[in-house]
Order: structure tokens, then sequence, then C-alpha cells
């Protein structure tokens, strides 16, 4: 299936939850990030998380989420030196939005830099003890390099996945954080599931594909 129809997914699913959980501007974009990229960050093993031949509108959504999220770090590392503060909830989001367009290119510098980030921010979690923050980082820092829809499109992923999303949802103290990381996850499995080429759930106990594709192209 298309990146691109994944990520519209993870968005969607992102803001039904911002509309459910009582509603503000920080924790909507945290909800519609969080969501987003979960929905987007089993194909971090692919070369690309966008199709190849993506269209201009495509084009635009990636170097928008990327600048956007390079030009929220930026004003992140200006409060810190003015301030020594740093709001953890705007970070994560800036974090996310910066790593959504940073995946969708792609290569193997881009392969190489999200490693270099997921190095880093494991390296922040062990330092700090944040034990979510250690499996984040160590996720996206070894997906880029697996083989694509192997590992990262099972069932045993959505777990560590899903308690990742379980002490993001801690550490921010937003409800529904970890619910939304793990149906943005799982909707990508799911919606591969509808492709010809299927998902191996259970790989590798299972090494057949379960797949009930459609007709339509997604």
């Amino acid at each position: 299936m298309k990146g691109s129809t994944h990520l519209m997914i993870g968005v969607a699913l992102g803001a039904a939850a911002a509309a459910h959980y009582p509603f503000s501007l920080k924790n909507a974009s945290l909800y519609i990030a969080i969501s987003a990229f979960s929905a987007l960050a089993a194909d971090l093993d692919g070369k690309s998380l966008l199709n190849s031949k993506i269209g201009q509108v495509s084009k635009w959504l990636r170097e928008l989420m990327y600048w956007s999220g390079l030009l929220m770090i930026v004003v992140l590392i200006y409060s810190f030196v003015t301030s020594h503060t740093i709001d953890f909830k705007f970070s994560t989001a800036a974090l996310s939005i910066f790593l959504l367009g940073l995946v969708t290119k792609e290569g193997i510098i881009r392969n190489a830099l999200v490693s270099l980030i997921g190095a880093g921010l494991a390296f922040a979690g062990w330092k700090y003890s944040m034990t979510w923050l250690i499996g984040f980082g160590s996720f996206i820092a070894v997906a880029p390099w697996m083989k694509h829809r192997g590992m990262t499109h099972t069932i045993w992923a959505v777990g560590i996945w899903s308690m990742i999303g379980s002490g993001l949802e801690d550490q921010l103290n937003i409800e529904g954080i970890m619910l939304v990381a793990t149906v943005g996850y799982l909707s990508h499995l799911v919606a591969d599931t509808l492709t010809p080429a299927g998902v191996r759930w259970l790989y590798p106990l299972m090494k057949k594909p379960i797949k009930i594709p459609f007709k339509t192209r997604l």
C-alpha cells in the first residue's frame, strides 16, 4: 500500500483522538503527529515511505513536514538557550513531525540520518533513565536496515510499539497516547494485509503471509 495512504489513515486516526479526548491545540498536535508517525513506522524498513512516483501534493506534504519540524526544533533550541527550559510536549510533537518529513525521503543517506537520530535518542533514554525512549531510539535506529515487510510488520512489533507508547503516555501524562500509537501502527499492518503481498503477522513463527487483497490499488 502507498505510504501516502498510510499517512492519511494515521492523520485521520489522530484527528479522531483529538476530537474524542479533552481538546487543546498542543494535545491535538501530539495525537495527530504520533498517530501519523506510528502509521508509517512499520515501513522504516523500506527504501522510501512514499511511492517513488509520488504526486506533487505528496511532495509538498513531505517538504512541509520536514521544514515545519526543523523549524520547531530550532524554536526549541532557542527556548533552551534563552530560558534553559524545554517543553516536553512541544519537543515530542516537533521531533515526530521532523521524523515524518525525514523518513519519507529515500536512500542510504536517509537511513543513516534516521539511524543516527535513533542512536541519539536511545542514548538520551539511557542517560535520563527513560526505558521507553531507549526502546523508541533503538527501533528507529535498527529498522531502516531490516528486510522490507519483515520483523517490523509483525504482531511482535505492534507489542513493542505499544510498550513505547505506554511509556510516552506516562511521560507526557496525556490520556490516549498509547492507544493512538498502537492503533496507528496496527492500521499499517491491517492496510498491508489488504494488498496482494499481504503481511507475515507471526514471522518468524509463521512465514506464510496473511492477505485479503482488494482488486483496487491503494
